[in-house]
């Protein structure tokens, strides 16, 4: 089975990493596009971080700087993210 292909930026491809330490909201770790992104990705895979493909939330993330905090409108959105990322390990939030 073929992995699914990270969201495209015109004809980039764009990733964004976030941290969440189960403490106020997830930050931007790191973002970008093109051969970046394929950095990130490549190290995502070499630690086994689960990675999900959501084009329109990449690109909302992607305006964020690095560091900052995800903002309220994104909530729920990036919770779906974690829980997913939860899910694929077996674990639960606090475990």
């Amino acid at each position: 089975m073929k992995k699914p292909e990270p969201p495209v930026e015109g004809k980039r491809r764009l990733a964004v990493a976030l941290e969440y330490s189960g403490k106020g909201a997830p930050k931007v770790t790191a973002k970008g596009g093109g051969e970046m992104a394929e950095a990130i990705l490549e190290l995502a895979r070499q630690h086994d971080v689960p990675v999900t493909q959501n084009k329109e939330l990449v690109t909302l993330l992607a305006g964020l700087e690095l560091g900052q905090e995800i903002p309220e409108s994104l909530y729920l959105a990036v919770a779906e993210v974690i829980a997913f990322a939860y899910w694929l390990r077996g674990k639960t939030p606090g475990t």
